[in-house]
Parts: C-alpha cells; structure tokens; sequence
C-alpha cells in the first residue's frame, strides 16, 4: 500500500512517499523512508508523530493513503537555534 512520511525544518522539508506491507506500523514507515539517515537530529523517544496533524502512537497500524508526520519540538526560538 502507498503511503508517504514528512519532516519539515525551518529550511528543508521532505515529503516521501512509500510503498508498505499491509500491518505495517507508524515505526515501520519513519523507518523505510530513509528519514532518521537524512536527519540524525530525529529522535524517535522525543520527536512526536502523527498521521495528517493527528497525533499517533508509534505502532499504530497505518492505511492506504497516509501521511506519516515527524513534528519537531517547538521552541520559541527554533528557526534562530537551527541556524547554529
């Protein structure tokens, strides 16, 4: 089944989409799409997740057709701390 993953920073988005095996999880599509590698800063235990802005658990089964989102912290400053 088709499915993307997405993480945006202040300076780069990335949209990917993704074909995956029926059951697959939230993990398993974060996991497939490469992203962790392009962005080392992703941390899995503290960066939270969520299919089309709504927040998901990271073995919630996905569907056909879902965006799998990677949100980074929000931070009053963070488009300042990126540059760094």
């Amino acid at each position: 089944m088709i499915v993307s993953a997405t993480f945006a920073k202040a300076t780069t988005q990335v949209w990917k989409n993704l074909d995956v095996p029926e059951g697959a999880t939230v993990r398993d599509v974060i996991e497939r799409s490469g992203l962790l590698d392009q962005f080392p800063e992703i941390d899995l235990e503290t960066n939270k997740v969520g299919i089309f802005g709504t927040l998901a658990k990271l073995d919630k089964p996905v569907k056909e057709g879902d965006r799998v989102e990677i949100y980074r912290p929000i931070h009053p400053d963070a488009e300042l701390l990126e540059k760094k």
